[in-house]
């Protein structure tokens, strides 16, 4: 659900003479730049771009990566992700023990004649929960498992941003399932939901919330009833029990309305558990309305974003605009107002 146009060829982190991979601010600069090369890539493509007049080297052999496979969508030929190994000179070896040696990253929608049809059709889908369904799940679902096996023992990340946000949460927890818990960046993941983070009043956001929650808790606990002797509900909260020692970064601003609610999602769990009411949460906290209507349907469906866990990292810099908010740009910029948080379910 990302809208990038006018960022490709801008300039990146050049200011970074060295990486300190033990630096946090060094780890996501790199991981967002790698994910503006599959942007760049991709436009390469488009605007047939190739050797010298290609923009998207820079963007990992600044950072000693080889680009060692594109992935490509099915549907329209779009490179929509790529895999990065880190191929350090032999001088600075021995600083780079804590870097990973691939990076799996993914682009958010291009709003382009070439790709703008079928990454809205994905943005689609991943707001009515199916993305695991689509295609482009199953080819970078398969990408992942490949570089883990292959390489067992390996440091893999994964990074991306919006939509592909939403691919990298969908990968890691289904790798988290199969026992592999990857580093992952997740930049503007899209939270879907009524935006409630943009309500003003704090008491008029408090008090939506706690509806929210004590509806989400009543459907979960009716569903629960028509559905006893059925083990579906209770594979799921297994699966969110399992998904809890899994704790991605999560890149938000406050100014971006399709991820800005992850601010408000995990500091209502804590507010739920000062009121005494974490029961009413724990149930709330791992299904959505949406993702219940869905299920009522008899629809298979998969929110992304109920995590357990997580690393919120949340930029409160001024951001001019939307597009700024929402972009990948910001996230390597040198001086960042940044507040993090860390929740452990």
């Amino acid at each position: 659900m990302a809208v990038e146009r006018d960022v490709f060829g801008i300039s990146g982190p050049t200011y970074l003479k060295s990486v300190d991979w033990n630096c946090e601010h060094n780890r996501r600069s790199v991981a967002a730049s790698l994910v503006q090369a599959v942007y760049v890539l991709e436009r390469d493509r488009q605007l047939n771009r190739q050797s010298v007049e290609a923009l998207a080297p820079p963007w990992w052999e600044f950072f000693h990566f080889e680009l060692i496979r594109k992935l490509i969508d099915d549907a329209d030929m779009s490179t929509f992700g790529a895999i990065f190994e880190f191929n350090p000179p032999s001088s600075e070896e021995a600083s780079a023990v804590n870097a990973p040696r691939f990076v799996i990253a993914f682009r958010g929608t291009i709003t382009e004649k070439d790709t703008i049809s079928r990454d809205l059709s994905l943005d689609l889908h991943l707001v009515q929960n199916g993305l695991h369904r689509t295609s482009r799940f199953t080819i970078a679902m398969q990408a992942v498992q490949n570089v883990a096996s292959v390489f067992p023992g390996s440091k893999i990340w994964l990074a991306g941003h919006s939509l592909g946000a939403g691919m990298a949460i969908l990968t890691g927890r289904n790798m988290v399932k199969k026992g592999a818990f990857l580093e992952s960046f997740l930049f503007n993941p899209p939270f879907v939901a009524a935006p409630i983070e943009r309500i003003r009043d704090e008491r008029v956001k408090h008090g939506f919330r706690i509806a929210r929650s004590v509806i989400t808790a009543g459907l979960t606990i009716a569903m629960k009833g028509k559905s006893e002797g059925n083990s579906q509900r209770s594979v799921a909260e297994e699966s969110f029990s399992i998904l809890s020692s899994w704790t991605p970064y999560l890149y938000v601003n406050p100014g971006d309305h399709i991820c800005s609610e992850y601010i408000g999602y995990f500091q209502h769990r804590k507010n739920m558990d000062d009121l005494g009411a974490g029961f009413i949460e724990k149930l709330a906290t791992q299904n959505s309305i949406g993702d219940l209507f869905f299920k009522a349907l008899g629809w298979e469906s998969e929110p992304l974003h109920l995590l357990p866990s997580a690393d919120l990292i949340v930029n409160v810099s001024p951001s001019p605009d939307f597009k700024y908010a929402h972009g990948i740009s910001q996230w390597w910029q040198p001086e960042l107002n940044l507040q993090c948080s860390k929740y452990r379910y």
